[in-house]
This record gives structure tokens, sequence and C-alpha cells, in this order.
């Protein structure tokens, strides 16, 4: 057997950082639309800059919404509470440019076809217990973590911006090892980095890494320009749809493009992406293959898909044309069986928003079934 070694990198946001802020402000809306009005076609943009948040988008739907006081909200919730470090939820500015969704895309939907044309990949590996790929699995541990300690008050200098980066070792397709840890944290004026250094590594990173994956040469990087004060909107422009890779596979599978924050699941940007992960999941779950990646791709206003792709990438254990069959014998790919079949009605969706839309409990696209 030929040896094969290489490194493999992904990164995960927390909450606060400003692209998943403006993620967490569409699904938001979008969620309090079905909340209301199950039928709602919901396609909005978030983008925060300085003390300032400007939605724009398409809304069709019977709800009564108050988008700026849900922009406050949710402002509030990720720990935007500083005009000068962060954004201010109660003083910033939010601009509404929110119209109808075009009669012409809803002939089509409106029949039970796709909301518009593109392809959708989904992807699943057995080399973690939730079917996800290490770097990114370890690169939501960390970020989640790091909420966790800001918010229970145990590292109490940590402000809600932050990132994480994971860098792997494999050998032969399989993750041996970690080979770097990189964080990126917000914190308060004055904070020795020293201490900070010492404090993510011991009640961070060591409390979600295997110990297994850990040896001598593992290296940490901890704020590494030794200074991060300045954050959020502040520090950055942030726009909904731009952490499209922290959102699915950390760019260890292929990804068609479209995001899927603000989207309701008429949009197969979003439906189709669950619904690929789903199948491609159950292929490795039901011992099909050890990896699997789904390609689907619809046409705006029809109902079947254009083409169903499978890569097994040689781990299948029956031809691929056979699991191929299979699929299409178990699951209704027309987009209002998308829908139907994994309930995509409901507000769910500010759920999804950060640490990553897979490989996570309590979502229907992650249940284990037959095929």
């Amino acid at each position: 057997m030929k040896y094969k070694r290489y490194f493999l990198t992904s990164e995960s946001v927390t909450e606060g950082h400003p692209d998943k802020v403006a993620d967490l402000i569409s699904d938001s809306i979008l969620d309090e639309c079905l909340k209301q009005d199950k039928e709602s076609r919901v396609a909005v943009e978030t983008l925060i800059t300085g003390n300032k948040v400007i939605v724009a988008g398409e809304i069709t739907t019977n709800a009564t919404l108050d988008i700026e006081r849900l922009v406050r909200e949710t402002l509030k919730k990720v720990g935007y509470d500083d005009e000068k470090t962060t954004m201010d939820y109660r003083t910033c500015n939010v601009e509404q440019y929110v119209k109808k969704q075009s009669n012409d895309i809803a002939i089509g939907v409106d029949k039970g076809g796709a909301g518009d044309q593109g392809i959708m990949f989904g992807y699943a590996t057995d080399e973690t217990e939730e079917y996800m790929p290490y770097p990114i699995s370890l690169a939501h541990k960390i970020t989640k973590q790091l909420a966790k300690v800001r918010k229970n008050g145990e590292i109490d200098y940590l402000k809600t911006d932050g990132k994480a980066q994971v860098t792997v070792e494999y050998v032969n397709d399989f993750p041996i090892r970690v080979d770097s840890i990189l964080i990126s944290a917000q914190h308060l004026e004055n904070v020795d980095i020293h201490i900070m250094q010492k404090d993510l590594i011991e009640k961070v990173i060591l409390p979600v890494l295997d110990p297994d994956m850990l040896d001598f040469e593992t290296k940490f990087f901890i704020n590494p320009t030794g200074r991060f004060v300045i954050g959020g909107a502040i520090g950055d422009t942030g726009l909904t749809g731009r952490k499209i890779i922290c959102d699915t596979y950390g760019g260890i599978a292929r990804h068609g493009g479209g995001a899927f924050s603000g989207k309701d699941p008429s949009k197969v940007d979003r439906s189709a992406c669950y619904m690929a992960r789903h199948i491609a999941k159950n292929v490795v779950a039901n011992g099909m293959a050890r990896r699997c990646e789904i390609q689907l791709s619809y046409g705006i206003g029809m109902k079947q898909p254009i083409s169903l792709f499978i890569e097994c990438f040689g781990t299948n254990r029956i031809p691929e044309h056979l699991i191929i069959k299979a699929i299409k014998e178990r699951f209704d790919l027309t987009p209002k069986g998308i829908i139907e079949y994994l309930k995509l009605k409901e507000p769910i969706y500010s759920k999804t928003t950060n640490y990553g839309h897979f490989g996570r409990d309590g979502f229907n696209w992650e249940n284990i079934v037959q095929i």
C-alpha cells in the first residue's frame, strides 16, 4: 500500500464574529416569519459595519414583522453592547430595504418546483462519531468552548468575537494527530497575553481535544498579534453568507457556492444541501462506504433534480450505481418532498446559524435511517 501523508486545515468562528452575527439576524427574521406563516418566502441579507445594520432582501409573508426589534434583540444576545469595541445594540442605526419576492419566481415555487437553479453538495465520513471531518469537528468544539467559558465567567476577560483554526495530519486518509491549533479571541483592554495563552490552552483547548491526538510536536498559537481588543462590526464588516465553509465541512468537501442563512426552504441552496448531507451521512452510517459525497443539481421551477452524483473515493463496499439506485428508491428529491420529509417549515433556523449546520443533534437531516 502506498504511503500517503498530508495536512488538512479547517476554521470555525464564534457567535460574535460579524459574519455570524449577520447570519443570525437573517435567520432570526426567517424564524419569525415561519412562526406566524409557514408559507413565508424569505431571502434576507444582513450587512453590519461600524454601528450600523442594513437588512435587505425579499419577503412575502402574512407575518407582522418588527425587523428593528429583531435586529436589536439579536445583537444583545450575542454581546454587542459596546460602540467602541463591537457594536451597541441600543444605539446602532438600523436600515431596512425589504420588498416582496418576484412573482416570476413564485410561479415555479407555487407548483412545487425549486426556487432557483444551482448545485448542492453533501458529505459524510466515518472519521468522527458525528460523521464529520475531524478538523472542522474539533474547530467547532473549540469555538463553542470559547463561548462557554466567556458566558459562565470562567474566563471573564473574553469578548464575543473569536475564531479557531485546526490543522490535522492524515496518513492514508485517516486523521492521526493534531498538528496545530490557532485561536484568535477578542478580549478586554490590558489583558496579559501570557496569562491568556495559558488560560485558553488549559480551559478551552485541552477540555475538548482528544489526548490521543496530541503529541509533543503539536503547536498552539494564541492571538498571534498579541492584541485583539477591537472586534465585531467595529473591527470588521459582517455579511450574511460569508462563512459557508464554516457552515459545512471546513473545506474538506466541495461546495456549490450557495449560502444558507436567511433563506426559506423553497430555496434549494439550503434545503437540498440539508438533504444531500442526510443522504451522504446515511450512506456511511449504513455501511455502504466510509466516505461519501453527494451532488444534486436543480433548475428554477423544476420539481425533479437535473442530476444526482455520488463519489465514495474508493471506500464503497457496493457499486456506486447501486447506491444511487437505492437513494432514488428511498428518498423523494423534489423540493416539496425534501421540505416535507425534513420538516423544514418550522422556525428552526436561528439554531443552525452557529458552529456548523451539520454534525449536530436536533436537526432532522442528521437522523440515521435505513436505506
